[in-house]
């Protein structure tokens, strides 16, 4: 039996009811499936179960892979590698529908790294079903005027509908970790701001974020060189906190930055 690696932050999940529950939250059948992190196999068993057309998974753990392939030998395609190292948009020409027990070092990593590298023009997945830490969980799903909201809402509303599924408790894994951990449901977005360079979006919220209990002068000056005449136009009261600000308004900064530095 292969034990969890500490150093890759993997918990595996055992409970047989949420691993169904989790692949009955879509049709599966004759689709295209991306599993992150499998682990020992527990839910691409489930998935298989389910009749896809295909499915990928990406197991970093070379004994986890080789243990993947002995067990499900022609039923799946394996990637022995580091989600973070690879370029999602060429996994598949296919959109894919994506499962992901994502380990908690590296969830919002890799979230981030997914939005900000999306393809306009050929968006690489259909869903995201994707387990994270429920504390940065309820940082995703924030909205304006709450204490969770921040960076990591605002860059994920940015482009993506996302919707809370269900929480899991600790004993639905082995080893059992010291938090519950929250199912997330993704959906590209139909519309959005168009940015030429999404990393504008990431500094103008680092930059309003580094001092969330303050007033916005000082990084919109910072930003914007205190130009009121940008604050009237897009309604911003600068005695306001970072929190503050609507979704819209980061985005529509975010905006008017890019026209300033090009």
């Amino acid at each position: 039996m292969i034990k969890a690696k500490k150093s890759l932050g993997q918990n595996f999940l055992i409970d047989k009811n949420i691993v169904d529950k989790i692949t009955n939250i879509i049709e599966i059948k004759d689709k295209s499936i991306l599993e992150i992190g499998p682990g020992t196999g527990n839910l691409t068993l489930s998935i298989l179960k389910k009749k896809p057309k295909k499915l990928l998974v990406v197991e970093k753990d070379d004994n986890l892979a080789k243990e993947l392939k002995e067990n499900f030998s022609g039923e799946i395609t394996i990637i022995n590698d580091d989600i973070l190292d690879l370029n999602e948009n060429l996994l598949s020409r296919e959109e894919l529908i994506v499962f992901g027990n994502l380990p908690y070092n590296i969830s919002t990593e890799i979230l981030c790294k997914w939005i900000l590298n999306l393809d306009d023009n050929k968006i690489w997945f259909k869903n995201l079903i994707l387990m994270f830490q429920k504390e940065v969980a309820d940082r995703i799903i924030s909205s304006f005027n709450t204490s969770d909201y921040g960076r990591l809402s605002i860059l994920t509303n940015w482009k993506l509908n996302v919707k809370k599924i269900f929480d899991i408790k600790p004993n639905s894994f082995s080893p059992r970790p010291k938090v519950d951990s929250t199912l997330l449901f993704f959906t590209p977005k139909d519309k959005f701001q168009k940015l030429k360079n999404p990393f504008v979006l990431e500094k103008i919220t680092r930059i309003f974020f580094s001092h969330r209990r303050k007033m916005i002068k000082k990084p919109f000056k910072q930003l914007f060189s205190n130009n009121l005449s940008l604050s009237n136009k897009l309604n911003i009261d600068l005695n306001m906190r970072p929190q503050n600000l609507s979704f819209e308004t980061y985005y529509k900064l975010a905006y008017e930055y890019e026209k300033l530095i090009c």
